[in-house]
Parts: C-alpha cells; structure tokens; sequence
C-alpha cells in the first residue's frame, strides 16, 4: 500500500514479489504512463505491505482494501449507466435497507449491482415480508410525531421509533439479511420455522401467521437466487479492450441457456498496468459482492495465467464452485468473440464521446460570439437573477460561467437592501451597481459552500458577457447600471424565458435562436443556474425570517430548546397548529415549559374550553 504523509492510503497492488513492483514505479515511465505514475510517486510518502499464505488470499485482502480505502490511484470502474445496488447501512443504531443508484461510501454494505431495477425492488420488498426492518428515511428512526408508522401496525416495522426493539436485536435480524443477500441462507428458514411452531404451540396463532408468511417469502427469495446462479448454462463471458488511461470491459451474461443482457464498464487509471491486471481489478470490483455470481465466468484465452486464482478468488466469494475458463469452444467462443468486439466498438465510442464533449463548450462560445456580434469570443459570462415574493426578502444571484463551464466558486449571492417595494428592475440595477462597485480591499459577498476562492478573484475579473434573466426592462436596468459605473464597453443582454428570446442593448427586435443551437442551449443553462442560486437563497432568507419570528422571544425557550421543537414538527406551521399535549411530547421540552409555550403563543382567541 503506497501512503500520503497524512497516511492515506494512494495504491493498493499485490505481486508475488513486492521488491520488483515496487521499484517498477521509480524508473523511468513511459509517455502513457507518467503521468498517472509520477503523481503518484510525488504523493507518496511511505509504504506498507501485508504478506498472505497464498495468491487467492492476496486477492482477497486487495479486493477489501480496494472497498475499505478507495486508492485514487487504482483502477477506477465507471459503469456507462447507473445501475441499483441494495444498501444497508450497517454503522447506524438501527441500519436501514435500501436501494441505491449513489456512488458507493464507507459505512454502507452494497449488494449488486443488479440489471433492472424491477428485481432489486422485488428482492428488497421480499426482505421486508421476512425480516421487519425499518422502512423510514434517515440515519434516526421514527417520523416527526414520534409515533410508529402504519408499518409496525401491520408487521412490516419492529418500531424502534418507539423504543419497541433494542439496538442488539434489531442488528442480529440485519445480520440474518446480510447472510441472505451473502448466499449464506443455511439455518435462516429452520430458525424461522423453530419459531412459527413456538407460536403455535403457545396458541399464538396471529404471531405464527405471521411467521408463516415469512417464511414463504424467505422461499420464493431463495428460488429466484437459484435459478439465477446455477446450471451449466449460466456463465458471464468478458471482453476487454484497453488503450492509453482508459480501457472498456464488456460482460454478456447468459442465465437459463440465453443471453440475457450487456453491460458496459468504462476504466480509468489503466495507464502503465498490464491488461491481466487491469482484468484482476476489474472482477474485484464487479464481482464485490457475490449475489447473482454464475458458475461458470469466461474471461479472453491470453489471461490463463491468472485464471486460476481468480477462479479461487470467486469460489471464496460465492461460498460454492465458480470456474473461470479460458479455453471454450463452439457456441462459449463465439460469445467471448463478441464481448472482445463490443468492447473494442465500445471503448471507440466512448472516445468519440468524450472529445465530442470536450469540444462542445467551445463551439457554443464560438456560436455566440457570431450570433451576438461580439468583438471576442465571451470566455468569461456572467448572470444575474432575481429571486422574490412582493417586498418580502428579495435577493440577487451572480454565477459564472469560464470557458463554457461552471465556477461555483466564483458565484456570489446579494441580499437586496435599497430598492423599494416589488421593483425587479431596480433590484437588478442595486446588484449590477454594487457588484461593480467592489474594490480588492473589500470581500466577497458569499460562495457556494466549501467553494470559497481567493477574496475578491470573481469580483476583480472582468467579464466579457453579461447576461441577465429578464426581458427589455431588466435589460435596460442592468445596462443603466454598467453605464453609471463606466463599463459601457462590456456587453450585456436579457434573456426572457417564455420564448427564449434575446434582448439586446440598441436593437429593437429580440434575437430567436434555433432551439437546437449550442449558443442558446449555453445561455439557457447560465440562466436557469442563476435561477436555481437565487431561489436557494430566498428560501434560506425567508425561512430564517419565518422561524425567527414565530419561536425568537417566547419565554423559556432558548436555542437548544428551539432546535428540538423545529426537529420535532419540521416546520413551524405544524408548530403553531400543535395541541397543548403535542407540544409537552417534545423530547427536552419540560411539560410546564410546554404548557406556558402554548399558552403564550394562544394567548389571543383561544377556546374557552381550551
């Protein structure tokens, strides 16, 4: 394992002899792998090494610190679609399960990935009949009332919600679904019916049914795992094609005798490491978890000499014999022809794919300079917005955009002092004119969060297009307002979202670009970021206002108990429309401070009765 000075693990490689693969990084590399390899030497700091019994147990050992640490510099898989893994968090109190398209992170157990989602779906519903895991969303369970779901009422939820499970015994049923989704079911459906026959025989006969029906479950789960991964006419076959840093590996899966579908995976960071290790890295990935692993796995004849241990290396994983061949004949090799095909079709595809995107923003930029008339093509452009409700906590919204491309760094948020009343058109002069107006000795107002840039770097640059949300109106406002600060030279125009026309300081008539032009797709894309920035921000704003005003100033109620009231309503409408008995089920909230809470707040028009 190379290391950062921090410890950080870079790299994890195995080798029969460590010595020489280790000293294969300080020599000269060359042109297609010096980069990714210098970096990384750079970086490194020191190593460290774990020495295992055989080349199956280095296997396994890399594959889980590939998992656990997630080396910047191994191979990285990028599947070319997004496919749904099944998720269990296994570092919370009371874990969930779900199902998950997000990339992977540390705490969670993934299972998959699976090829439609219709099947995990099935199989995480199925798990829910056998084992009643919680079904609520976030790290804490329970809803804001505090009271169980409609899924404990009917058998679905153990409601630790309502402290009706302990943590030991809810994790011990996690630990039954994780030996499930393993392959490792032997002793589940013997305990289970152990426990359907108890009920019986204590005449728990609604407990039994229940059980009962699990139990079913538990048997259709462990059908559909059987038919999906047994039979000699279950196999994977993989083709590989690699070139430079990248490289495309193909899988054609055949279940029941027929191919059942393709996958595609784009790798990155292959610069430098040998097709077989490249292939290697790749089944420690795929091949992470062992559900739905066919018996038989079909990889390209030149990798022989690592067919064995992989081989190994799935049997370990899968808990039962798994081959991996390389030598097939008749209708076995005319599969793995086809993936080496597709994955040479593939990875020529996904070139084209990428410079075709790396090209797009310049020719958008090329695009406007010609339709707009510019002098220079707008490297730099900038946008503004507008977000309000009448009066009430208006604010503005600057993004910039660099040579086609976002710079969240550089975006900036005003809140609206000086304007009066619902004008838009004088709001958007104030941002223009105090945007401007900011020198180096004076700060940013705020960035993207995490995102801070040096101060002042988007306020000194210059931009070469400014562009503003609006019509003629908004045009002329922001215009006004470059004239009055001397900017008269840096062009601007609106951009009006009903038809998408563009307004233009001195032209009369507004531009109408073809919906299918780059430049117009661009500045529909700086516009609509513009709009997302300020809405996100009058909502912080307003939702500030909104709390502040209803819980600041209550007696008895300071910023811890505060923030206990808004977690347990979510909003302070459900605050306000709370009974006396609601608000002294509050957790940390004394009774009598809830009863003196919800008689200052009702201190007006409450009933009498009340």
């Amino acid at each position: 394992m190379f290391r950062d000075a921090t410890g950080k693990v870079l790299y994890v490689g195995k080798a029969k002899s460590l010595r020489n693969r280790v000293r294969s990084y300080f020599r000269k590399a060359s042109p297609a792998e010096e980069q990714r390899i210098s970096r990384m030497v750079k970086r490194s700091h020191d190593f460290d090494f774990v020495v295992t019994g055989s080349e199956t147990e280095a296997l396994l050992l890399e594959s889980n610190f590939i998992k656990h640490y997630r080396p910047p510099f191994n191979v990285m898989l990028r599947d070319d679609k997004s496919y749904p893994y099944v998720a269990i968090t296994v570092e919370e109190e009371f874990p969930r399960v779900t199902i998950t398209r997000k990339a992977h992170r540390a705490g969670v157990v993934y299972f998959g990935p699976f090829t439609r989602a219709g099947n995990v779906r099935e199989i995480v519903e199925m798990l829910g009949k056998i084992y009643p895991y919680r079904k609520c969303r976030g790290p804490e369970p329970g809803r804001r009332t505090g009271s169980p779901c409609l899924n404990y009422h009917i058998g679905l939820c153990m409601a630790p919600c309502d402290k009706r499970v302990d943590s030991v015994t809810y994790k011990n049923m996690i630990n039954k679904i994780l030996m499930l989704l393993s392959g490792k079911s032997e002793g589940l459906a013997e305990e289970l019916q152990g426990a359907m026959e108890s009920a019986a025989a204590g005449r728990r006969y609604e407990e039994a049914a229940t059980i009962r029906n699990r139990i079913q479950a538990l048997d259709h789960l462990l059908e559909k795992q059987q038919a999906t991964a047994s039979g000699v006419e279950s196999a994977d076959f993989i083709g590989i094609h690699a070139e430079g840093d990248s490289a495309n590996v193909q899988v054609l899966q055949v279940r029941d005798g027929s191919l059942s579908d393709r996958r595609s995976f784009f790798l990155k960071n292959v610069a430098g490491e040998k097709e077989s290790d490249i292939l290697e890295q790749f089944m420690i990935h795929y091949y992470s978890s062992p559900i739905g692993l066919p018996v038989e796995v079909v990889i390209p004849g030149k990798f022989s000499s690592i067919a064995t241990a992989l081989g190994e290396f799935l049997t370990e994983l899968k808990g039962s014999r798994v081959e991996v061949l390389t030598s097939v004949r008749s209708k076995r090799r005319n599969l793995s022809k086809m993936a080496a095909e597709n994955a040479k079709v593939a990875f020529d595809y996904d070139r084209l794919r990428e410079e075709e995107k790396k090209s797009r923003p310049a020719k958008a930029l090329s695009d406007l300079k010609k339709e707009l008339g510019l002098k220079t093509i707008p490297r730099r452009i900038e946008c503004y917005d507008i977000s309000n409700i009448g009066a009430e906590h208006p604010v503005g919204s600057m993004v910039v955009f660099e040579e086609g491309l976002a710079r969240p760094g550089h975006y900036r948020k005003f809140g609206v002092r000086e304007a009066a009343g619902p004008d838009d058109f004088a709001m958007m002069a104030e941002v223009l004119r105090r945007r401007f107006s900011r020198g180096k000795e004076e700060p940013g107002e705020q960035a993207e969060p995490g995102l801070e840039p040096e101060p002042d770097d988007s306020f000194n640059a210059r931009p070469d297009l400014i562009v503003v949300d609006g019509g003629a109106g908004q045009l002329s406002a922001a215009a006004g307002a470059l004239a009055a600060a001397g900017l008269k030279t840096i062009p601007v125009i609106g951009l009006a979202k009903r038809y998408e026309e563009i307004y233009r300081s001195g032209k009369p008539q507004p531009l109408r670009l073809p919906r299918e032009s780059p430049a117009l797709s661009l500045l529909v894309q700086i516009r609509n970021e513009a709009h997302r920035f300020a809405i996100t921000f009058h909502r912080q704003r307003r939702g500030r206002a909104v709390t502040g005003s209803i819980l600041d100033g209550i007696p008895g109620i300071g910023p811890a108990r505060k923030k206990a009231i808004l977690a347990h309503f979510g909003a302070p409408e459900r605050f306000l429309a709370a009974s006396r008995d609601e608000l002294e089920a509050v957790p940390g909230l004394p009774a009598k401070t809830a009863r003196e809470v919800y008689a200052f707040v009702h201190r007006f028009g409450r009933n009498e009765e009340e």
